[in-house]
């Protein structure tokens, strides 16, 4: 499979040429495309190593067995005849988690061969890093990937120049016609097809989309299986009936009884799923002040799933429904745009920390109101609201403003960049324009 850039190669470049490199650990769900991303810097290193430790488990002998970081890397050379040298060898520990002393054996790296570089990654790695006693305060940094943005699908596509054109675009300069209306059709494809890195990359080669739906299939099984291995506690069945209820209740304030199991048993399942990756919150916030988190309500939220493209096959989509012609492809799926909208924020957002997203939502009768998300951008909050067709109220978002003395807001939909009062109107498409700016 050909590799495409993703922005977390401007991450992973600005690590290899800092002087001050930390053992680097790239976290994130199954098959976000960690491995290929480490294989593709490694081209950068004079020589690279690959160890893959749930393929080869005697691997973890060397690091049970050894008494040092200098015995490793003597004893790997060794075997594999590849020099392992500072500044010049580029160490990549796959699926790490099998070994849980590689994982305590990172920090040793830092203080011993602090000018080696050495990347880590895995899947499930969020339960191995949480059986770790320590792993060393301040001696290890972490990259968090997600599945590939709408802008990454574009360069996948081998649309760069209007790529360009979307992001020279604004309110005050929005884009011709055709070019917008270019812009919603690839839209409409990369929701149905996802940022998987698979998915895009076997509809860039064939444009096939009965295709893409094999391999997202062939996704959520793999998925399903791993649900075994997370904790013996949970029941399989039991995690995989919280999972579907999730996807059901995307962009909706989440309902426990709609599980028929107990708060307990679907708070296990929960907080498995996120950590595991699969499933995202969205806290609700009182929104009074900065930080967001400072007044967030952590028994209140919504969640999000891992990807659009997984998200339709699971609720057994017809593709029909989004193939059609016209721009109104997305109406009545709000629950899709919201999706697309909320990981596109953590996509452009969150690659040095774990996601933290925030709704606000005021409950009165005969006068309620919900803001999908909320940004701190320059000192200030700025609610967003995501809506699926071309026009809207909007009564949500005024609401917002005159309660909060909020100064702006932020609409997207499949409208052309435009403002409205204190709205500033941006497609779906643009997210990246304003989360950038955060």
């Amino acid at each position: 499979m050909r590799y495409f850039k993703r922005e977390i190669d401007k991450e992973l470049e600005k690590w290899r040429l800092s002087s001050g490199h930390k053992p680097l650990i790239l976290r994130g769900a199954r098959q976000v495309g960690k491995t290929a991303t480490a294989r593709n810097l490694g081209k950068k290193f004079r020589y690279f190593l690959e160890l893959n430790f749930e393929e080869n488990e005697e691997l973890c002998a060397l690091f049970s067995k050894s008494t040092s970081v200098d015995d490793i890397c003597e004893n790997l050379s060794a075997l594999y005849k590849v020099p392992i040298k500072d500044k010049e060898t580029l160490l990549f520990l796959d699926e790490i988690q099998a070994c849980p002393e590689a994982i305590q054996y990172l920090r040793f790296f830092y203080e011993k061969r602090p000018h080696l570089h050495i990347i880590s990654a895995g899947s499930l790695l969020e339960f191995a890093l949480r059986q770790v006693p320590t792993l060393g305060v301040g001696r290890l940094s972490s990259l968090f990937m997600y599945p590939m943005s709408f802008d990454e699908f574009l360069l996948a596509m081998e649309e760069e120049p209007i790529l360009h054109k979307k992001k020279t675009a604004s309110c005050r300069n929005p884009l011709p016609a055709p070019v917008h209306k270019r812009l919603l059709e690839l839209l409409k494809k990369f929701i149905l097809v996802g940022g998987m890195p698979e998915a895009v990359a076997y509809y860039a080669d064939k444009r096939d989309f009965s295709g893409v739906r094999e391999i997202l299939g062939d996704l959520i099984t793999t998925y399903y299986d791993d649900f075994a291995k997370y904790k013996r506690r949970v029941p399989f069945l039991r995690l995989r009936n919280v999972f579907e209820s999730v996807v059901s209740q995307v962009g909706k304030k989440f309902v426990y009884s709609r599980t028929h199991f107990s708060y307990r048993q679907v708070r296990d399942c929960l907080d498995l799923l996120i950590l595991a990756g699969l499933v995202i919150p969205v806290e609700h916030s009182s929104a009074n002040g900065l930080p967001l988190g400072a007044e967030a309500n952590p028994a209140k939220f919504k969640l999000l799933v891992i990807d659009t493209g997984l998200y339709l096959q699971l609720l057994g989509l017809d593709i029909k429904d989004f193939l059609l012609p016209g721009t109104n492809w997305i109406v009545n799926r709000g629950q899709a745009a919201e999706l697309f909208a909320g990981l596109e924020i953590i996509k452009y957002s969150f690659l040095h920390s774990s996601p933290k997203l925030y709704y606000w939502h005021r409950e009165k009768r005969n006068s309620s109101a919900e803001v999908d998300y909320l940004l701190a951008q320059e000192g200030k909050i700025v609610p967003i609201e995501v809506k699926s067709g071309l026009r809207g109220r909007m009564k949500s978002l005024f609401i917002f403003l005159k309660e909060k003395t909020a100064e702006k807001g932020i609409r997207f939909s499949l409208e052309n960049f435009s403002s409205y009062q204190t709205i500033d109107v941006y497609p779906l498409y643009a997210i990246s324009s304003i989360v950038r700016k955060t």
